[in-house]
This record gives C-alpha cells, structure tokens and sequence, in this order.
C-alpha cells in the first residue's frame, strides 16, 4: 500500500477596518510569521499583529493575523 502525501492549502486571514481579507499564500517554505512579514509592507497593521491558527476548514489551514494594536491586556 503506497502512502500518499497531500500538501493542506494555507489560507491567511486579516481583518481591516470592518473588511474581512484572504491573502494569497506566497510560498509554502516560509512560516506564517514570515508571511505576515511579508505582507507587513502592504498592511502596516501586520507590523504589530499576532498570528493564530492553523484552524482546519474546509481541508485548509486557516490562519489569523490579529492586530494587538487597542487591545489591553
């Protein structure tokens, strides 16, 4: 019996203002920090933003970029 490898779509999530966003993955070799990294350029939120997840839905990992910006605690 032959093992089959499946690669599990990565799905990131932000939310700006009050619009949801999905951002494309840009690579399966960098970590969800460094993709927050990545898009940190466009987003400036990302600069201060945590990462949650993976969440599986729909066969995908689903990830979180949370913005620590007003929040206490």
């Amino acid at each position: 019996m032959a093992l089959q490898v499946d690669n599990i779509k990565r799905v990131f999530k932000i939310k700006i203002d009050k619009e949801k966003l999905d951002l494309a993955d840009p690579g399966p070799h960098m970590s969800p920090e460094d993709v927050m990294n990545f898009y940190s350029n466009q987003y400036t939120s990302l600069t201060t933003a945590t990462v949650s997840g993976p969440e599986m839905k729909d066969g995908a990992a689903v990830y979180k970029f949370e913005s620590t910006v007003g929040t206490k605690g």
